[in-house]
């Protein structure tokens, strides 16, 4: 019989092309590594292939795709670079032969398992980036040649690009994913203030790691804040979420925005590897009027009033959280009056290539002009951006307070400890100056709602502890009130005590008591104009 032709370099390359053909391109990573497997076992003749892919902290590699050795996916291999056959080639970034699997030259135990004599393996890299490594091997002993390892490494290239290709595509959509779950969807609805927020993805490629939140406070106030951590893509999304959840912690705990940050700053330095963030966290006050806020590394805030150009706002910027220990963070008071707003934003809207950051600043100061929130929004965009795009993403929230004759309802949940009732006393008085309570009413109304929450801390609870709620709101010019808890009352201790709930009557208009298993509720009213003489 006439021997077989040769098979030439020519052939090998068309076979080669028909590796990552474009009827794969459907495929998702998982099903597209398999098949391309399938191929490269056929082009090299040999029994076993498999792909392991760096994981993200680069220091092991895992098996993602084996074909001849499926054991290695369904077990989880993981093999630490620069150990072993597969980690050996990582680390070196170069093909390795094996003609004799032994203890010597493979850490993993199923290659020996499964009778694997003969290795070869290549790495694989895009962009002068190690992202796995490629291998195949055979049942029998096989001497693999320099031809052998070329073609191999021809194919990872290709292999390469496309894994990069398909794991871009993923990381992005994953990002997205993410970063959709973590941005709120409907910003909240809140008497006298009006929330627009806006989300544009840059044209760098892959998501960053900018968020916006608005959330309310046990303490009747509101927490909003905007923030960037630095990189890109699904890492960055992840830290970002991370970051956005350890914040809404402290928050609860901390009322000093200074303080919250430091506390994230701690928790940053602590758990999150290279992490740096800039965050600026603001709280409004139940009555709206003023906001008090701190910034660690990001860019101040803008003020928007009526009838003037709006302008920063006179903040000091401290450290960006993640950055070694410096200065103390400082928390910043500003009014804000009736029709005036907040704009807060990521760097992306005013950075540009060639143009200073101090030119990008005033153009903004610029386009927030006075207009509903949303409008706000889309006047920036269209200024600040227009048919150029960015090249980094942006985020920008804007709140803006109404003129309203109506007070938003005030809405305390805390501990009933007495560390909380100085808070208590000082949020219920700024929400009566709001509401232009005459002294004289603030005076009981403040008298009223102590006595009822001391009663509360004192009586309501054992060892175990609770809650305490505040509720208060206007009806025309009568503030309605009451304390409530769900706990069981304990006697009163002492000839002297138990006079509370009399000097809560005489200090209001009239009040009720409701007491059952679910708890007690002391509900008052009191008119907060003077009595005519």
């Amino acid at each position: 019989m006439p021997s077989s032709s040769p098979v030439t370099n020519e052939d090998r390359l068309r076979r080669i092309e028909q590796v990552t053909d474009t009827t794969l391109s459907h495929l998702d990573v998982g099903d597209l590594l398999t098949e391309l497997l399938d191929r490269v076992r056929a082009l090299l003749s040999a029994d076993t292939a498999a792909v392991l892919l760096l994981d993200p902290s680069g220091t092991y590699l895992v098996a993602t795709a084996a074909r001849g050795i499926e054991e290695e996916v369904r077990q989880g291999v993981r093999i630490p670079v620069g150990r072993g056959f597969a980690g050996r080639i990582a680390a070196e970034r170069r093909a390795v032969i094996i003609d004799e699997v032994d203890h010597s030259n493979v850490l993993n135990p199923i290659l020996r398992e499964k009778d694997i004599r003969s290795l070869l393996g290549v790495p694989l890299i895009s962009e002068g980036e190690v992202l796995g490594v490629l291998h195949v091997g055979t049942l029998s002993s096989r001497r693999f040649g320099e031809e052998d390892a070329e073609l191999l490494r021809l194919v990872a290239d290709r292999v390469a690009l496309v894994t990069r290709t398909h794991l871009s595509d993923l990381d992005r959509a994953a990002a997205s994913a993410l970063q959709r779950s973590l941005m709120p969807g409907l910003l909240p609805k809140v008497n006298g203030v009006e929330f627009a927020a806006r989300y544009v993805p840059g044209e760098a490629g892959g998501l960053g790691g900018d968020w916006y939140d608005v959330f309310s406070l046990p303490s009747g106030r509101l927490g909003v804040v905007i923030g960037d951590v630095v990189g890109r893509g699904l890492q960055a999304a992840v830290v970002m979420g991370r970051l956005r959840s350890a914040l809404r912690a402290f928050a609860l705990e901390e009322d000093d925005p200074a303080e919250v940050l430091e506390r994230l700053d701690s928790n940053v330095q602590h758990f999150e590897d290279s992490v740096m963030a800039t965050v600026l966290y603001a709280i409004f006050e139940p009555s709206l009027d003023r906001v008090s806020l701190s910034t660690a590394g990001h860019l101040p805030p803008i003020i928007g009033r009526p009838g003037e150009r709006s302008v920063l706002v006179n903040v000091p910027v401290d450290l960006p959280v993640g950055v070694s220990v410096g200065p103390p963070r400082r928390t910043t008071e500003i009014v804000l009056p009736p029709e005036s707003m907040l704009f807060l934003y990521t760097d992306g809207l005013v950075e540009r290539r060639g143009q200073s950051l101090d030119k990008g600043l005033d153009l903004l100061c610029d386009a927030v002009r006075d207009d509903d929130a949303d409008a706000v929004c889309t006047t920036v965009l269209h200024q600040m951006i227009g048919p150029d795009g960015v090249g980094d993403d942006v985020a920008m929230l804007v709140a803006r307070r109404r003129a309203t004759s109506a007070i938003v309802p005030l809405n305390i949940v805390v501990p009933a400890l007495p560390r909380t009732l100085a808070d208590i006393r000082s949020t219920v008085r700024r929400w009566l100056n709001a509401a232009g309570a005459a002294p004289d009413a603030a005076a009981d109304v403040l008298v009223a709602v102590g006595e009822a929450c001391s009663n509360v801390v004192e009586h309501a609870y054992g060892p175990a502890g609770g809650t305490l709620t505040v509720h208060m709101e206007l009806d025309d010019t009568t503030v309605v009130a009451s304390v409530r808890d769900n706990g069981q009352w304990r006697p009163a201790r002492g000839d002297n005590r138990g006079r509370g709930t009399a000097l809560i009557r005489a200090c209001s208009d009239d009040m009720d008591v409701v007491a059952g298993v679910g708890g007690t509720t002391v509900t008052f009213r009191r008119h907060l104009t003077e009595e005519p003489q």
